[in-house]
């Protein structure tokens, strides 16, 4: 199935490097241009099956070698060559079903995270503050960058809620799988029994939306000012800077109190409110789409649950693709890059299955 797909691909990738030849293509501009970036997506695709193909030739030749020889260091070099050419043959074949899935407009764009303690009061909060430190550290290996744009502390280190945005290269690309309810099973350092607690914390992510990408009127806004509040709700700020909008049309509201400033908080919320209705916009536009994007890992849905993280048994179990990790004191260090790809690669798969 997959190797048709590549074939076909290699085909066409011939026919677009014809078509570049073709001295007419360079006196329309715009056809060019659409024929060059399908033949740089092609390319990739291209050259990495063919380094694919490569190296099936060469496990048919270690394969062989062990058949033929019965000399017993011989063979044990062709042992070891099997196995890094086995292992290099399976990371290709992973990467290109990556590559040949069409990209999602939406991948590219920066997100807006939301993080919210569901059941388990205090220990849910707790665990909220601990999934933001670990798309942080997450963060800080790929190099992006953290905003917060609103928060509500505990008063001990933990969250009611957390609103903050990522800039970087793909970054809903890596992280649009994180939706959901995470569930965390855990003795809560204020148990004196010792019993196993389980809370939840929801997780939206939402793909940041410029202003051209929706059109919000003023006056469907409601926006009021008021004191900013801290932990336990004690004033914070003795000037109106605090600042709650309301989208009218739907009730949606949106509150942000962080800054000092309240043109600050006002951008703010504008921002997060700007995506919210976006991400709306865009799973409408897919419900209406054909079902091959809902066919994939995840219905998307804020209160399916995603995952377990149990810190007695070290061990993080993602529901969606049934996988489990005996690592979460990694996890815990924002080391989530396995997580991720195994759930990219899995959302591939079944695309490659409505085809």
């Amino acid at each position: 199935m997959i190797k048709k797909k590549l074939e076909e691909m290699k085909l066409r990738y011939d026919e677009v490097q014809k078509k570049l030849l073709n001295p007419d293509l360079v006196k329309d501009n715009k056809k060019y241009k659409e024929v060059m970036q399908e033949c740089t997506s092609l390319g990739e695709i291209v050259d990495t099956y063919n380094t694919y193909l490569k190296i099936e030739e060469e496990i048919k030749s270690a394969e062989e070698m062990l058949d033929e020889t019965d000399d017993s260091e011989m063979r044990e070099l062709a042992k070891e060559e099997l196995s890094a050419l086995e292992d290099k043959h399976s990371e290709l074949f992973n990467k290109l079903k990556l590559l040949i899935v069409p990209k999602d407009p939406l991948d590219k764009k920066n997100i807006i995270m939301e993080i919210r303690a569901g059941t388990g009061g205090e220990e849910a909060a707790l665990f909220a503050a601990d999934l933001y430190r670990i798309y942080t550290r997450y963060a800080e290996t790929q190099n992006w960058k953290i905003e917060i744009l609103s928060s509500n502390e505990t008063g001990i280190g933990g969250f009611k809620e957390i609103i903050f945005s990522i800039m970087g290269n793909h970054v809903y690309a890596d992280l649009r799988y994180e939706m959901g309810v995470h569930r965390v099973q855990r003795v809560p350092a204020t148990e004196t029994g010792g019993r196993l607690h389980t809370s939840a914390v929801t997780v939206a992510v939402l793909p940041e939306a410029e202003e051209t990408d929706i059109d919000i009127k003023h006056e469907d806004l409601r926006i009021d000012v008021f004191r900013s509040s801290g932990p336990g709700g004690q004033s914070v700020n003795t000037t109106d800077s605090a600042v709650r909008i309301t989208y009218i049309p739907t009730g949606m509201v949106v509150i942000c109190q962080d800054e000092k400033s309240q043109h600050k908080n006002k951008a703010k919320a504008l921002r997060v409110l700007r995506s919210r209705l976006y991400e709306e916009l865009e799973q409408k536009q897919q419900a209406e789409r054909a079902d091959a994007r809902r066919k994939q890992v995840g219905s998307g849905d804020r209160s399916e649950r995603i995952r377990t993280y149990n810190f007695p048994q070290n061990r993080v179990t993602d529901h969606r693709i049934n996988l489990t990790l005996y690592k979460l004191d990694y996890i815990l260090q924002g080391d989530i890059s396995e997580i991720i790809e195994a759930l990219k690669i899995n959302s591939t798969e079944q695309y490659l299955k409505t085809e």
